[in-house]
């Protein structure tokens, strides 16, 4: 679980593996243009055409780009964070385009662009309580595992995260928040790739980043 709807450096086939505050308020430009609403955080409505995803999704340097700011490892099972800019919820900040605005337009949510990267392009043309979410199944906002993350609904993404938070090993437990956790293991990682250190030095940093902010006692 974590996430609302928002959700890889060009690895893993771009084929469709798959924050500016992107127009918050009001219709995008071009309002004929089919729309695709996510959520940062708490409800906040953001608006990007879906033919926006799909020119991000193809594009070569936006996708190396974002897998750029991935720590991918060998496992197909082990979270893979992001170590770029994180937001206040704890989720990858990721910029897929440089928009004019006062506002930072066109940064998105990293496992957003994630997921669609591995899945394709989510077809949401409204707004309800019953549209799809991009869940993290492993509880961590900042992993951009593409097998960690499903689609849900926003019901489902409470749900399980009332189930799982008085886990005292569970991520959502952290005494430092999402986002206090997601920086600390991203700063972990950006340490140990500046030393030049091995996959395994770097997952004990990163073990060792996630495991300080876990409670000391059951709740």
């Amino acid at each position: 679980m974590t996430a609302a709807l928002m959700p890889r450096e060009d690895g893993p086939a771009p084929g469709l593996f798959p924050h500016s505050a992107v127009d918050r308020a009001g219709p995008v430009p071009g309002e004929d243009l089919p729309e695709q609403l996510a959520l940062i955080g708490e409800p906040s409505p953001v608006r990007i055409p879906a033919v926006a995803w799909t020119a991000w999704l193809a594009d070569d340097s936006v996708r190396t780009r974002y897998w750029a700011k991935v720590h991918r490892t060998s496992s197909t099972s082990d979270c893979w964070f992001f170590f770029g800019g994180i937001s206040s919820t704890g989720h990858a900040s990721f910029r897929a385009a440089s928009l004019p605005g006062l506002t930072r337009r066109g940064t998105v949510p990293g496992h957003l662009y994630g997921y669609q990267l591995a899945h394709g392009v989510i077809p949401r043309l409204g707004w309800g309580t019953d549209s799809p979410t991009v869940c993290h199944t492993c509880d961590s906002h900042s992993c951009q595992q593409p097998v960690h993350l499903r689609l849900g609904t926003p019901a489902e993404n409470r749900a399980e995260w009332l189930a799982r938070r008085r886990n005292p090993s569970s991520p959502l437990a952290d005494l430092r928040g999402p986002a206090g956790r997601s920086r600390a293991i991203g700063e972990a990682i950006r340490t140990g790739r500046a030393n030049g250190e091995t996959e395994a030095e770097i997952a004990l940093r990163i073990r060792t980043a996630a495991a300080a902010g876990r409670p000391l006692s059951l709740w």
